[in-house]
């Protein structure tokens, strides 16, 4: 495992920082799972698809800031995702941190750290001493991070680009709003380090991939680092819908149309990516990013996809089910292995203020709708729910002067669907003869509402 840390960076954080001032480091693993001694099974498409070749490192990438009062620690690691207990231990080897988030890129083409794609649908994919590894590489990168505190001011930018996102799931609703942040020296202007976040699966190599690769996050770094010369960290947004490469018509610069599973086509989207970030930069704005306000509150989801019932029990899946009663915040966790009774799974939302920055960090992939409060009205008659009451969306909570959004934050519990365009059931939506992807790999229709309606009450919490 490297973890990389500045010398120069560690001497100059032993200056003391002022309460109320900002702070801020950043640090990296190199969790790259090692080929050759046991099968790596890939994580995001289908099973058994072993990886035969490393084509780019896993990595795991920090950045800590402090208020002179409270260390906060936001992580990115290469994964598909990682489930809560995961978090939790990473937690439990950083004390003296207000928050620790621990969010996944989602990408599909690194190894399985969830369980789902095994060499079969009865066996995880999961190799536990890697996942450990990954654990570790998390907390030493917060390490390394939190040793390369410097003091900093703060730039903060968006641009948007609606041709770099295709929705292959009606209707078309895409959030391709980019944020940049870059830190610098408060004297000398120069960079420190750079935190990107943009909503997009990492899946451009699509299924038949066996090279592992963190996919277009890795050219998105890569071009960011060049060209803004510091450290980098990127965080997915919102993905749900589903938020895609694949099938979208793009170009390299001499005009030739790339195709689907080429790393062509990955440099060519993670550096436009880049570019974008470029764009936002260029025209940021000083923000104050202190005092820190940090919300998390534990939930329970209900759990009602047979498939991951089957999980569970087949031990694919390695979490603890909870009795469900309807109430997402209860005063106690009664953990269950009757199955025959409503279950639930524990999970967590976030709701940070970091000076006029609020962020929400959310356990899972969720729709851009119900991010920006455009659930459809009236519903499609074809929706198995169309009666639903319609989620209160995210960013109209909202108040201050900047917002983002961290999805696979602390969690990975899949979709998170509004209820009234769930479409499991015929007839289908749009006129459709059969049904669109997603449920599939949703814990149910009720998890839309719990997230949107407890982070509501985060936000206007007292």
């Amino acid at each position: 495992m490297r973890v990389s840390l500045s010398l120069a960076a560690a001497l100059v954080a032993a200056l003391p920082v002022a309460a109320g001032d900002l702070s801020v480091g950043f640090g990296e693993a190199d969790v790259t799972p090692v080929l050759g001694k046991k099968p790596v099974y890939m994580a995001g498409f289908g099973h058994g698809r072993e990886a035969k070749k490393v084509h780019d490192p896993i990595m795991v990438r920090a950045v800590v800031l402090s208020d002179g009062d409270a260390k906060v620690a936001l992580v990115s690691v290469d994964v598909v995702g990682l489930f809560l207990h995961s978090v939790e231990r990473v937690r439990e080897a950083l004390p003296g941190f207000k928050y620790v988030m621990v969010s996944a890129t989602h990408n599909h083409e690194g190894p399985d750290t969830l369980g789902l794609w095994g060499p079969n649908p009865l066996k995880t994919g999961v190799d536990p001493e890697h996942l450990k590894r990954v654990e570790a590489g998390c907390a030493d990168a917060v390490k390394a991070a939190d040793k390369a505190r410097v003091p900093a001011v703060a730039k903060i930018g968006t641009a948007s680009d609606a041709s770099l996102l295709h929705d292959n799931r009606l209707p078309v609703v895409k959030l391709d709003e980019l944020v940049a942040v870059r830190f610098e020296e408060p004297k000398t202007g120069k960079a420190v380090g750079v935190l990107v976040q943009w909503n997009c699966h990492p899946e451009v190599l699509d299924s038949k991939n066996t090279e592992v690769t963190a996919d277009f996050p890795h050219y998105t770094l890569k071009h960011l680092k060049e060209s803004q010369g510091c450290p980098v960290v990127y965080f997915t947004g919102a993905v749900g819908g589903l938020m895609t490469t694949l099938k979208m018509p793009l170009k390299d610069a001499a005009g030739k149309e790339l195709a689907d599973g080429t790393f062509e086509k990955a440099e060519r989207y993670g550096t436009l990516v880049g570019q974008l970030a470029d764009k936002a930069l260029k025209a940021a704005a000083p923000v104050a990013l202190t005092p820190f306000d940090v919300r998390p509150q534990t939930i329970l989801v209900p759990v009602e996809n047979k498939l991951y019932h089957l999980g569970w029990q087949l031990g694919t899946l390695d979490r603890t089910m909870y009795a469900w009663d309807g109430t997402p915040t209860p005063k106690e966790l009664m953990p269950t292995k009757d199955i025959t009774k409503p279950i639930a799974v524990k999970s967590e939302i976030g709701y940070l203020k970091l000076g006029d920055l609020e962020v929400a960090v959310v356990p899972g992939e969720i729709y851009p709708e119900l991010v920006l409060g455009g659930v459809q009205d009236p519903a499609d008659p074809g929706a198995d729910f169309p009666d639903a009451r319609a989620e209160p969306g995210l960013y109209p909570q909202l108040k201050g002067k900047h917002r983002m959004l961290i999805g696979l934050g602390n969690d990975e519990l899949g979709y998170f669907i509004p209820k009234r365009q769930w479409d499991a059931k015929s007839p289908y939506c749009y006129g459709l003869k059969k049904a669109q992807y997603g449920e599939e790999n949703s814990v149910g229709p009720e998890a839309a509402g719990i997230i949107c309606g407890v982070f509501k009450e985060l936000v206007n919490k007292k």
